[in-house]
């Protein structure tokens, strides 16, 4: 089943709340917040595809929200669509100064909430395609270069911001050359799509990512995760992989190994010379030792000596 979009509708009249939720929820997962603190914990949690925020609320009203979700990096880019009674043109401008992406005016009309809802959901859809695309390796299926980097970059200010552990792990292909030159680029491409599921596979949480950092290397994120947890991760994909057979044909079964790198650190607030640059250079400079040992191994940066 497709997934629908996700609408949090904000309002502290429960009468509006109910009538906007009998208009979308047919067509959308619908959720719903009586005030702009509500508000402001619910987009972070959720990250619903819209907002729909009214105007007109007490304690913080709509355009402080809006100010402060456009704020919050996590939400930053959360598209509002301000549900009011209020119809002059400079409370219109105040919106969209502050970001809303559009208007729906009170007393609210069935066939306007569902037409400017769908077309925000139109842009939304249409830009997740692009995105989504722009970010994803083609033959593997998982993030590119280019989305490990962005997703990097947020994860070690999370870490950082938090105090909390982040571990990366860089892993490689033993021999790809020879074994392309044995089997095919074909067959080698097989491998790698193969390695790439099985690096997902050993996955046991959704903020765990994978992308295929180029040629036979991949490089995985691993968030709020200890040296000692990376390890088990790095470990278990290293030995599934090993284990896995990779059939050439229907009478050919071959097999391939991988050396993994890993760097572990809690990102600190104040050191000048810590960056996410460094700290891919770190688990680089493991993956080659590993590689220099011996290969099929894991080593972090701490194995270097």
């Amino acid at each position: 089943m497709e997934k629908k979009n996700t609408i949090l509708v904000v309002d502290d009249e429960a009468m509006n709340i109910t009538a906007l939720s009998h208009i979308l929820k047919g067509e959308y997962t619908v959720y719903v917040e009586k005030d702009g603190a509500g508000c402001i914990e619910a987009a972070q949690e959720l990250m619903p595809d819209l907002i729909l925020l009214d105007v007109l609320m007490p304690v913080m009203n709509g355009f402080e929200v809006i100010a402060a979700l456009k704020k919050n990096e996590d939400t930053k880019d959360i598209p509002v669509i301000f549900v009011t009674g209020l119809n002059n043109s400079q409370d219109e401008e105040m919106g969209f100064t502050l970001g809303a992406a559009d208007y729906i005016n009170k007393p609210l009309s069935a066939s306007v909430v569902k037409l400017r809802v769908r077309n925000q959901i139109q842009i939304i859809n249409q830009m997740r395609t692009i995105r989504d695309i722009s970010i994803t390796d083609a033959l593997t299926g998982i993030g590119n270069r280019r989305f490990f980097y962005t997703h990097l970059e947020k994860e070690w200010y999370r870490a950082m911001r938090q105090q909390t552990p982040l571990s990366f792990l860089i892993l490689d292909i033993d021999r790809f050359k020879t074994y392309n030159d044995t089997y095919g680029h074909l067959q080698g491409d097989k491998v790698l799509k193969g390695v790439a599921n099985l690096i997902l596979e050993g996955f046991s949480r959704a903020i765990d990512k994978a992308a295929r950092w180029g040629g036979e290397e991949f490089a995985i994120i691993l968030p709020d995760t200890t040296l000692e947890g990376a390890k088990v991760v790095a470990e278990r994909v290293r030995a599934t992989v090993e284990e896995h057979q990779f059939m050439a044909d229907e009478n050919t079964p071959t097999s391939v190994t991988v050396s993994i790198g890993i760097n572990c650190c809690i990102p600190p607030r104040t050191e000048e010379n810590s960056s996410p640059e460094a700290f891919v250079s770190g688990a680089d400079k493991a993956l080659y030792h590993a590689k220099n040992t011996g290969r099929n191994k894991v080593c972090t940066v701490e194995d270097i000596g």
